[in-house]
């Protein structure tokens, strides 16, 4: 990918912005529906939600980090790496999603949940947008961040925001299929 830093942080706020209306659109279901599962594996859409507050947990204070030690520095342009496209491509959301194993420390398959978790979902979602802000002053090619998976791969900051909010969009979309599909079920029964 390649773009100017301003398209691209510009970009990645309307997603996150969108995300946002859509977990509060979400957030009018009922307890019962938003702990229905279609089945034993697959998620609910608390469980979806749960799932982006564990990565934010991860992502947020590492950017943030990052952002301290960076200096100010503006470029022009963003050029993904190819690791970093790979990542983002392997994480947009797509009409027909594949199916990714999930990292059991970042799978809340089995754990009660409630409602609050939306509420967190949502400020860590206010974080990232004062993050991406932030990151207009800095160089998004130059500043690295770790990943979740390993503290040794490095990515570049623009590719760690498209492949963190590309992966929240990504099971924002998951949530909203799991709503059709109980819909469709209560108009089967009916």
């Amino acid at each position: 990918m390649k773009a100017t830093n301003t398209e691209l942080i510009d970009d990645l706020i309307e997603r996150t912005q969108s995300i946002m209306n859509r977990v509060q659109e979400l957030s009018k279901l009922t307890d019962q529906q938003l702990n229905w599962k279609p089945n034993a594996e697959k998620w609910s859409v608390l469980e979806c939600i749960e799932h982006l507050n564990r990565y934010a947990e991860f992502y947020n204070p590492e950017i943030a980090q990052r952002l301290k030690q960076a200096k100010s520095s503006k470029t022009g342009r963003f050029k993904s790496s190819w690791l970093g496209e790979y990542f983002a491509e392997s994480m947009k959301p797509k009409e027909k999603l594949n199916r990714m194993k999930t990292f059991t420390a970042m799978n809340p398959n089995q754990v009660q949940l409630n409602r609050s978790i939306i509420d967190r979902v949502l400020n860590y979602q206010r974080e990232l947008l004062e993050l991406l802000s932030q990151s207009r002053s800095f160089d998004l090619q130059r500043t690295k961040t770790s990943i979740s998976i390993s503290k040794i791969i490095k990515l570049r900051l623009g590719d760690t925001y498209r492949v963190l909010i590309y992966h929240n969009q990504r099971h924002i979309l998951q949530a909203e299929k799991v709503v059709t599909s109980m819909s469709e079920m209560i108009n089967q029964a009916s």
